[in-house]
């Protein structure tokens, strides 16, 4: 028996593509050159209009003088204690029986620029439209430029995003999958609403006894569309219209740049990621400027690299709304210490009292 056996119903159309095909929708004043209407849509970046922002680069900073922080011994032995019980094959005895030897304080900075911006794109959306609600049209007025759509923005330096129909934008067409059916045709039995059996391979009968999955027949009801030959239509989900319109996403990203100067080679800079410091100085501004006339000149041409980097990379589709830059003294103490009549040693960091090791007597673990 044939694969397609059953009535075919020639009203009911294939499946078209799921996105809208190359000019179905007309251009927007101010949105021109989308492509698409898939369900990722076609996004534009309009850059931010006649904006060229500059830092002040024509003022100085003024930094207080700050103190190196340090640790005494009951505070590194404490903190040594701490980390011992965190690992269970290390014994506590080491760090309650050591003899300091040295506790040597470290100057570590660190600098962080952060840049809050707003970047809006755009996208032609669509929805099944069943009528009865009113179209936001062009019939309204002109639609505006995707920069003089009014938003609520976040709370500051919080990565958000929300989503906008633009006003005006908005129009009823024939759905392109269904041509306005409603109904497409189904893909596995081609519209048949029957397929051959695959146990007897259309014939009806398996080692000359009759076939008991098709009992016979050949063939058996689509399971895809339950026999009907159709489907509903996936796009306008059988309202055989679609209500198109243009989608404007406006995304709040908070992008930071941190920089600590590699003083201590015997010390993983990674380790200061997860800890605190003391803020003594922090500079906020729509745009910061880079900062002159601090003691670690290394700090002063980060900022100055940072600064520009971030302008370069963010002011072409994206709008800074808030710059910011600090300087922490995160505490970093290098603690020498003998135990047995062996030497070791071990660094205590951050405001936290972190410690790091890459022996200890017990167990001499890297870790």
């Amino acid at each position: 028996m044939d694969e397609d056996a059953g009535a075919l119903d020639p009203s009911i159309p294939e499946e078209g593509p799921s996105a809208p095909p190359p000019g179905w929708l007309q251009d927007i004043q101010g949105y021109q050159g989308h492509r698409g209407d898939g369900p990722e849509g076609d996004p534009l970046y309009p850059p931010p209009p006649a904006y060229t922002p500059q830092p002040e680069f024509n003022r100085s900073t003024s930094v207080p003088s700050v103190r190196v922080p340090s640790v005494s011994e009951d505070v590194a032995r404490d903190a040594l204690l701490k980390f011992v019980e965190s690992k269970w094959n290390y014994s506590a005895k080491p760090a309650r029986n050591m003899t300091f030897r040295e506790l040597r304080p470290a100057t570590v900075y660190r600098y962080r620029l952060d840049t809050f911006t707003e970047t809006r794109t755009s996208a032609w959306k669509f929805e099944a439209y069943r009528g009865g609600q009113v179209v936001d049209g062009p019939q309204f007025g002109s639609s505006p430029p995707p920069w003089d759509v009014p938003v609520s923005p976040p709370q500051i330096w919080t990565d958000n995003s929300q989503k906008i129909r633009v006003p005006h934008s908005s129009l009823v067409k024939t759905c392109h999958k269904c041509h306005g059916c409603g109904r497409t045709r189904c893909n596995m039995c081609f519209g048949r609403g029957q397929r051959r059996c695959t146990r007897c391979h259309g014939h009806g009968r398996v080692r000359n006894k009759r076939c008991t999955t098709c009992h016979g027949r050949g063939r058996k009801r689509c399971v895809s569309c339950r026999g009907d030959g159709h489907k509903t239509c996936s796009v306008c989900h059988g309202a055989q219209n679609l209500l198109h319109f243009i989608q404007l996403t406006v995304s709040w990203k908070n992008h930071a740049s941190v920089f600590v100067p590699d003083r201590q080679p015997d010390f993983p800079d990674q380790k200061f990621e997860k800890v605190s410091g003391d803020p003594f100085f922090i500079d906020e501004n729509v745009l910061v400027y880079p900062i002159q006339g601090f003691p670690d000149q290394e700090v002063c041409d980060v900022s100055t690299k940072l600064i520009n980097e971030h302008l370069h990379k963010f002011t072409s589709v994206s709008r800074i709304l808030q710059q910011r830059q600090t300087i922490e003294l995160v505490p970093l103490t290098l603690a020498r210490y003998s135990y047995n009549g062996k030497d070791f040693s071990f660094f205590v960091y951050g405001v936290e009292n972190k410690v790091f090791t890459s022996k200890y007597p017990s167990a001499c673990t890297i870790l």
